[in-house]
């Protein structure tokens, strides 16, 4: 490795009108390697990496030094600061289908870097094109070339957007989350796709993430922020094993850990037989219509009370349309029964009283919770609709009493979703579904979006309620550290069919199925394991 500098921050300090949110922040990356910037949400991470790239709002004031190479940035004028945007220095954004234009396809959207960076149009930008989608391994690039953003996966979405951050071949690779919103498997691949171009074009790398078992097996060297202070920079391994700052320490042991409670009874609460999901496919103009995609064959369990089933598959395994069929949202064949009533058969009236007694909380809370409603209306929304008979105090009461059971502060009530965190926003999705005294709660990748630290508080506000409640869960996920530390039992879905199902422990600590044992290997307890 060259000892050289690449790129280099030196007392990098950032304040938005007057608070300031970097602190003299020091880093290094050099030819090569990889540096990890980890830390919460709100630490300062991604901030410093658009503030050292001029990225920032106007009413944003930065100083301290920043280096790229020979060039002193604070030294570059509007025009190459654009030519060095996309250009030397490449991104690669946490949620590829909001860089993506949805208006643009694939290939105009990498063709227009290519030209703005190169000059190159016509066939030249199509051929370039084309090399780069394969050199990120994406099948049949050329039907790729004139698809459209949606009509791709997460991970081809991601493998775009590094085709893009690699086309004008540059020194510096910014990444920032990358793969928090891939399933296990697609992180992988999407991580050793950025280590094999990091190897070939000799490029260095800022990965900014809040997942430190991505760090530990992805990362040369690691950087600790905290509310935009460095707490300690060196070598991955050093840093895990003997870590000097009191906060880095609790970063290492924020996993989700613990287990479920035993069950006290078996009950059976809920159960599916030969649930099967079907939807039609688009009759194309003089052809015969074609045979419906299946996305959930026929399947069958059961939940008992104050049970936990984890549900778990990579992206498109049809886990949320399960639940979906669950809940009655999607048409379904087969039967549900809960509480020994078919649900399958209940319509109008009688189904909407029914589904006061099953909720479900979404993965994303900030997309989930009206940005226009505050808290208080929110939560009382469900209960308003269910019981019109109670008074105004009654639901403030309530409401009240169930932010205090989730853990939010009492002053809450009167404020609006963007007024707080992720961890917060998502204890006032489940206080919205917990203030209709549901049996059953579908929990559809509730932690996914949140910080570590988050998710382990997360699950243990859903343990503690689950005991005190009684509450079954049907518990979909990718994380299986988080299954682990929440499931009594856990079915593994692949393209719609169960390829294996059996207690949490025994499934993920002695997995039959290749399938199974390669969601194992490539999650986060393969670290915990090692």
């Amino acid at each position: 490795m060259v000892s050289d500098s690449l790129f280099r921050l030196e007392d990098f300090s950032i304040e938005f009108d007057g608070v300031p949110v970097v602190d003299r922040l020091s880093i290094e990356i050099r030819p090569g390697e990889t540096l990890a910037l980890v830390g919460e949400s709100g630490s300062g991470k991604s901030v410093s990496a658009l503030g050292a790239l001029g990225l920032l709002p106007g009413n944003a004031r930065v100083s301290g030094g920043r280096w790229l190479e020979d060039s002193d940035l604070d030294r570059l004028s509007q025009r190459q600061w654009q030519a060095l945007r996309g250009g030397r220095v490449g991104f690669v954004f946490q949620e590829p289908m909001t860089s993506l234009n949805p208006l643009h396809t694939v290939g105009k959207q990498i063709g227009e870097t290519l030209r703005l960076h190169q000059g190159l149009s016509g066939r030249a930008a199509r051929d370039r094109t084309r090399e780069l989608l394969t050199q990120v391994k994406l099948p049949r690039p050329d039907e790729l070339l004139d698809a459209w953003p949606h009509q791709l996966s997460g991970g081809q979405r991601q493998r775009v957007m590094i085709a893009m951050a690699i086309a004008n071949d540059p020194v510096l690779l910014i990444a920032d989350e990358p793969t928090t919103a891939l399933d296990v498997t697609v992180q992988q691949e999407i991580l050793a796709l950025l280590a094999e171009l990091r190897s070939a074009y000799g490029m260095g790398m800022l990965f900014i993430t809040h997942d430190l078992n991505l760090v530990r097996r992805n990362a040369d060297r690691v950087c600790v922020l905290y509310r935009g202070r460095e707490q300690e920079t060196g070598p991955v391994e050093q840093v895990f094993t003997t870590p000097r700052s009191e906060y880095t320490r609790t970063l290492i042991d924020a996993e989700p850990s613990g287990r479920a409670a035993p069950l006290k009874q078996r009950d059976t609460l809920l159960e599916a037989h030969d649930l099967s999901v079907n939807f039609s496919r688009p009759k194309r103009l003089f052809s015969r219509r074609p045979s419906p995609f299946v996305a959930v064959h026929p399947l069958s369990f059961t939940l008992s009370r104050g049970e936990t089933l984890g549900i778990v598959g990579e992206s498109g395994s049809g886990k949320t349309t399960l639940a979906m069929a669950v809940l009655r949202l999607v048409r379904s064949q087969g039967e549900v029964h809960f509480d020994n009533e078919r649900l399958d058969t209940l319509t109008g009236t009688t189904l909407r009283k029914a589904r006061r007694r099953f909720q479900v909380v979404f993965q994303d809370p900030y997309g989930s919770l009206s940005p226009r409603l505050p808290v208080s209306e929110i939560v009382s929304e469900g209960l308003r609709f269910h019981h019109p008979e109670l008074s105004e105090s009654e639901v403030n009461h309530r409401v009240q009493v169930t932010l205090e059971e989730v853990g939010l502060p009492q002053d809450c009530a009167s404020r609006y979703p963007h007024e707080f965190s992720g961890g917060q926003r998502q204890r006032i999705a489940v206080a919205r579904a917990l203030i209709l005294e549901p049996e059953l709660l579908i929990l559809d990748e509730p932690t996914s979006a949140l910080d570590r630290s988050v998710q382990k508080q997360l699950v243990e506000l859903l343990r503690n309620l689950q005991q005190k409640r009684g509450l079954s869960y049907l518990f979909i996920s990718h994380d299986l550290a988080v299954v682990r530390a929440m499931a009594h039992r856990v079915m593994v879905l692949k393209d719609g069919r169960v390829v294996e199902e059996g207690r949490c422990e025994e499934v993920l600590g002695a997995p039959q199925t290749a399938y199974t044992q390669a969601l194992v290997d490539a999650s986060v307890l393969t670290v915990q394991s090692g």
